[in-house]
């Protein structure tokens, strides 16, 4: 902060002297050092008061319609994902009942997706007050993960039940949750947590971080919004991206999720040490071809949506309908 008070002092000295005026302004001009950008960052033309309440239900309600669409949209493709990682060894995969689960699925995903944009959205807009604009991808990081923290609380009993039905150990979704609870008690809903934590808090940051950042960049260039087309482009590459380096996570995932009560690996490190004993190491890269696939599509469908939703909501605001009428 030295050298722009230096400047700031020496412009007010010198503007007391009408005849040095000229003279002190350009020497302003060399003082000044604008500080190098590591990250995209654009200037908000109008600074606009923090409603936590209303970015809250926009980014809830938002959210909530994008995970829905996309889940509904892809499902068959996960459920070939989850089945290839499942199998050991040189199985083969069955292809019928690729919507098994989607119901009680969805039943998880709407929830999970709104606390996550409902998080992400008002974290995001506040540490972006917080931290310099040349940082802002500190700032999406961080609400990204606290994001899929917040989610993961009702991500983690909705991917164990739909996975287990998917690998077809259960028929429906309330028949899933009431034998894994009575033979695995509670936690069993949650088997795998800290691999998916591992997984998705990684993901989650570096997606929207992604995203984020190239949208910022592509405004920057493009010197105007991005239409729907464009969000979705951006949002297909960040998640496809995101999807192929975080496989060998996911695989340990589904490992640990899928195990049941026969609990083949006593937690991640054993699950690792095991898969690439028994399989070898190209084991961790199982439905990589399905998963960049489909969070690629995912992204593009996800982001879509969401940015269509949350604009929509903002021209139906009531405060936007009441300046129409004046």
């Amino acid at each position: 902060m030295g050298p722009f008070a230096l400047a700031l002092d020496t412009k007010n000295s010198f503007a007391a002297s009408s005849s040095a005026t000229d003279a002190s302004g350009r020497k302003m001009d060399n003082l000044q050092m604008v500080p190098k950008k590591f990250f995209a960052s654009i200037n908000n033309e109008e600074e606009k008061p923090f409603d936590f309440l209303r970015i809250l239900f926009e980014g809830v309600i938002a959210g909530g319609t994008a995970g829905v669409v996309v889940e509904t949209a892809l499902y068959p493709i996960d459920t070939i994902k989850t089945r290839l990682q499942a199998t050991r060894g040189g199985g083969q995969i069955a292809l019928k009942g690729l919507y098994s689960g989607l119901l009680g699925n969805l039943a998880g995903v709407l929830p999970a997706s709104a606390i996550f944009v409902g998080v992400y959205e008002p974290a995001k807009q506040k540490l972006l007050k917080m931290v310099p604009e040349n940082l802002s991808a500190v700032a999406h990081l961080t609400a990204g993960a606290l994001g899929g923290i917040a989610a993961s609380f009702v991500r983690v009993p909705t991917e164990v039940i739909k996975q287990r039905m998917q690998t077809r150990q259960f028929a429906s979704a309330p028949d899933a949750v009431r034998l894994i609870v009575s033979k695995e008690g509670f936690k069993g809903l949650y088997a795998g947590y800290g691999s998916f934590l591992l997984r998705d808090l990684p993901f989650d940051a570096i997606q929207f971080c992604i995203y984020e950042q190239l949208r910022i960049g592509y405004k920057l260039a493009a010197k105007r919004e991005l239409n729907d087309p464009e969000n979705a482009v951006i949002g297909a590459f960040a998640g496809a991206l995101t999807g192929a380096i975080t496989t060998p996570l996911d695989v340990i995932k589904t490992r640990l999720m899928t195990q049941g009560s026969a609990n083949q690996y006593k937690g991640i490190v054993d699950c690792v040490k095991t898969i690439v004993a028994e399989e070898g190491p190209p084991a961790l890269l199982k439905g990589i071809g399905p998963r960049v696939l489909w969070i690629g599509i995912g992204g593009s469908i996800f982001f879509g949506v969401l940015e269509r939703t949350k604009r929509y909501l903002a021209q139906n605001r009531p405060d936007n309908a009441t300046s129409k009428k004046d």
